[in-house]
């Protein structure tokens, strides 16, 4: 069995890897940065019909999915016991007898993510497991509230024991050209954040263009993002191939350049496990083994883990089991 330090070790990018400092704003790079939008569509368009695992391979990534998704209660009717009751699936993500045929006992989901309104009672119920508990802060998902108040939002939740913290970016920044705006703004709400891991949400869905997300996703890393997340789930277009590809590649660029490493978190629209499995080869792929850890890649999902189950439970016995056989909570 791990540590529970050991477990956030392999969690926390702060901790397993130097953290982003980021880095003066160079707007010469950003401006440099574009995005060939019909080869990007190619290749994503290639990823699902040429990548693909069986049996045992199969449930081993399904597995590693698991692990690194961010299970999400990001509802206006959460209550108290509906959060308990994720932290509890978060803890034994799939039925014991599964895991145990499948010689993964102890298998967790990467974190959970709640409003600010919901953090302690998260903590509370995954105390001693190593499970972070995530934050959607800065007036998510509009990120519209007065900016004083969404800076103090990052400050309360971390207070109430978020160790990591899921920012909304103004989009207007994006769509006006205004990167010193939007790097300030990542900037300050890094050190609101302090220690606490912070993941920079682009609101993909709102930008206009690939080339917009390409020069986004560089300037919050300048400012010093840990992560950077396609969507906030409540857009009409969450996390797609074409976007994500835009965007592991600027992760690329900023490694090969600063020699930092910066995760990626898809949110929104992923459902099924096998576009778990098109995400996983991608970040493979494009990235590297390192981006297969929960310290550099997380899903922004919650409905994935029930198809996820239903699929070992499926590989374990042979038979497919109604999605009411394996409720979130």
């Amino acid at each position: 069995m791990t540590t529970d330090l050991t477990r956030a070790a392999a969690q926390l990018p702060q901790l397993a890897h130097p953290r982003n400092p980021g880095m003066a704003l160079d707007l010469e790079w950003v401006a440099q940065a574009q995005a060939n939008a019909p080869a990007i569509a190619r290749r994503a368009a290639s990823l699902p019909a040429t990548r693909g695992v069986k049996k045992d391979h199969q449930a081993a990534w399904l597995c590693k999915a698991i692990s690194l998704i961010d299970l999400t209660a990001l509802s206006g009717d959460d209550t108290p016991g509906r959060v308990r009751r994720l932290c509890a699936k978060a803890r034994q993500p799939v039925r014991p007898d599964l895991l145990a045929a499948l010689g993964m006992e102890g298998l967790t989901t990467g974190a959970v993510c709640v409003y600010h309104e919901m953090v302690e009672t998260a903590v509370r119920a995954l105390d001693g497991s190593g499970i972070p508990v995530a934050a959607v802060s800065t007036g998510f998902p509009a990120g519209l509230s007065p900016y004083r108040l969404r800076l103090a939002e990052i400050g309360e939740s971390v207070a109430a024991g978020a160790s990591e913290i899921d920012i909304v970016i103004s989009r207007r920044h994006v769509l006006t050209g205004d990167w010193q705006a939007l790097y300030d703004e990542m900037c300050q709400m890094r050190q609101a954040a302090g220690s606490a891991h912070v993941k920079a949400i682009l609101a993909t869905g709102e930008l206009g263009s690939l080339r917009n997300v390409a020069r986004a996703s560089l300037v919050c890393m300048m400012a010093g993002a840990d992560f950077i997340k396609t969507s906030t789930g409540k857009e009409p277009v969450n996390a797609t191939l074409p976007v994500s590809l835009t965007m592991i590649r600027a992760i690329r660029d900023y490694q090969d350049r600063t020699g930092f490493r910066i995760g990626f978190k898809p949110a929104g629209g992923i459902s099924k496990a096998k576009e778990a499995l098109v995400y996983l080869a991608m970040m493979k792929e494009e990235l590297g083994h390192p981006w297969l850890q929960p310290d550099l890649f997380r899903f922004g999902a919650s409905s994935l883990l029930g198809d996820i189950e239903r699929q070992l439970d499926h590989h374990v016995t042979g038979c497919y089991s109604a999605a009411n056989r394996h409720p979130l909570g």
